[in-house]
């Protein structure tokens, strides 16, 4: 027997005759030894011994019914309850149609009646049970992963789009539970820890499923994704788990998030569900105070707005949709406020969405970074617009543009600024630089440095929304600043609060002291404006003058000036 003999030899299925009658046994194994290695049973006690024996390599049993010792009823209910035997394709050996029933609860795969003259037909079942059970077998080797036993996505998403289909009445809800710095679990307490920890999850997630109906499935190595009937108390879910990861060990901390969509919108695809229920447990990540998060359709609806505008955000740089408003600070040391100074404040002309505040979008830009486009974009804007002015009014009128955090640590900033202000021909001193109270409070040592040096090349540095943060007084004497703007929350009650008056108060003394000017933000009211210049306020900003305005109004105040 040559290489290719043998390869195809040992390639042939092996097939399990099971009859008391000796002739059947022969008529059958002619039959199929064509195509089949076959082996013998006369019993059913006989069957399962060659069955256990060979259970890695039979492809299938040919099971006569009525025998004696055992009959084959009995050996397919033994078969069924053995999780290494149940997965064998039987074809039933018989005459009684009243026994198909019976035999299709046991799980028999079809039936061959006897007497068995059709030798092609008989080959023809035999094989293609044989196909669809190894069929069935390589499915089921990829449907579940290895170490949980749950559904892979690709077969998760398959069965719960089943559940729509034949049952789309449900209320259904879409859950993610995934685990905060999973890798950091592996590396503390090593690979086999966190595996156990991850079928700890599993465990909980198919006994939650023996109550709800539903799928589960791990999703990637350290997320899972469960699709199941409506359930109220995702609580008590999240305590099952909690503490069956807990019992693996004291010493270790392993945190668990919930996000839930609750009643899914099926108008949704499955996908676009779980992307919700995803986004609701991403909304908690790192948050050690909270573990479950339901989702939230206003939540969602700003999530898509944040989206929208860093979607459009380049091209609104392009199209000219960001405009540059000025809102003017008015000196009230003298018997009469005078025009000062102003504030550069940028607002977004959308086209389909209309004007958009900066509150909108300035906090979301400085946690992405688009922040330092935006400030680049007023700085250059309000050069060029004070060089208008120059030519037009013949005066250069000082306005004060936003520095945010990461301008500061640009170390491109100074020579950029510089670069601006030659290009307009202007000076430092005519660009007063504002910074956020809550910038020095961090990196302090850095940021003082970044300061002191714009300082000495001639710019004026203002202490933004001083009172918002956490500066202490010792801080202050050390920082290198120019004028304090006062937080607007202070003058905003100071007219109605006797404990915000007073703070006011206190900072205009520690200014006075500091030998620097001091700008309150937010007056709005005479009350307001005459309690601040008692008080010995400097500048004043707010409506009680003007809003910001747009640059052909503006110059509608300058013109006084000119006057």
């Amino acid at each position: 027997m040559d290489r290719k003999e043998r390869y195809e030899e040992n390639m042939r299925r092996k097939v399990l005759v099971v009859d008391d009658e000796d002739v059947n046994r022969q008529l059958l194994g002619y039959i199929l030894s064509r195509e089949y290695d076959v082996i013998y049973a006369e019993n059913g006690k006989q069957a399962l011994a060659l069955i256990r024996d060979n259970k890695r390599k039979l492809s299938m049993v040919m099971l006569d019914l009525l025998m004696p010792e055992m009959d084959g009823f009995s050996v397919m209910e033994i078969m069924r309850q053995d999780d290494d035997l149940k997965n064998i394709p039987v074809i039933v050996l018989t005459s009684e149609k009243d026994a198909e029933l019976k035999s299709l609860e046991l799980g028999a795969a079809d039936f061959i009646t006897k007497p068995y003259d059709m030798p092609e037909i008989i080959l023809a079942r035999a094989k293609r049970i044989i196909e669809l059970s190894e069929d069935k077998l390589i499915i089921m080797a990829t449907e579940r992963d290895d170490l949980t036993k749950l559904y892979t996505r690709k077969f998760f998403f398959e069965y719960a789009a089943q559940l729509d289909q034949y049952y789309p009445e449900w209320d259904m809800d879409a859950v993610v539970f995934d685990i905060d710095h999973f890798h950091l679990v592996n590396e503390l307490y090593g690979r086999s820890f966190g595996d156990t920890v991850l079928k700890k999850i599993s465990e909980v997630l198919m006994d939650v499923l023996l109550s709800a109906d539903g799928y589960a499935c791990r999703y990637e190595s350290d997320k899972f994704f469960m699709y199941c009937t409506h359930i109220d108390d995702y609580e008590t879910i999240y305590y099952q788990m909690r503490q069956a990861v807990d019992d693996l060990s004291e010493s270790s901390r392993v945190h668990i998030r919930m996000g839930i969509y609750p009643n899914v919108d099926k108008e949704l695809n499955l996908e676009q569900r779980f992307d919700r229920a995803r986004l609701t447990c991403n909304s908690i990540r790192n948050n050690y105070a909270q573990s479950i998060a339901y989702y939230d359709m206003k939540v969602h609806e700003g999530d898509l707005f944040a989206e929208r505008l860093i979607h459009d955000f380049p091209e609104a740089l392009e199209r000219g949709d960001l405009k540059v408003f000025y809102q003017p600070k008015y000196g009230i040391t003298a018997e009469q406020p005078v025009l000062a100074s102003a504030e550069a404040l940028v607002r977004w002309q959308h086209p389909e969405m209309g004007l958009i505040a900066p509150g909108r979008f300035i906090p979301m830009f400085e946690q992405n970074g688009l922040i330092q486009k935006v400030d680049h974009f007023v700085w250059n804007e309000v050069a060029r617009q004070i060089r208008k002015w120059n030519g037009k009014y013949g005066i250069k009128f000082p306005v004060s543009v936003n520095v945010s955090r990461i301008d500061i640590y640009d170390p491109h900033l100074e020579s950029t600024l510089l670069g601006i202000l030659a290009e307009n021909g202007l000076q430092p001193q005519d660009l007063m630089l504002e910074v956020t109270e809550s910038a020095y409070a961090s990196d302090t040592d850095q940021l003082i440095d970044v300061v002191q040096s714009l300082r000495e090349k001639g710019f004026r540095i203002e202490m933004d929304d001083f009172g918002s943060g956490y500066s202490s007084l010792n801080m202050l004497t050390m920082l290198p600043i120019d004028v304090l703007k006062l937080d607007m929350q202070f003058i905003k009650k100071m007219h109605k609060d006797e404990k915000s008056q007073r703070l006011v108060q206190l900072v205009m003394d520690i200014a006075e002291f500091l030998s620097v000017p001091v700008v309150a933000e937010g007056a709005e009211e005479e009350a307001q404006y005459q309690l601040l210049k008692n008080m010995g306020c400097s500048l004043i900003q707010g409506y009680y003058f003007s809003k910001p305005l747009p640059v052909e109004e503006f110059e509608k105040l300058l013109e006084t000036i000119r006057e």
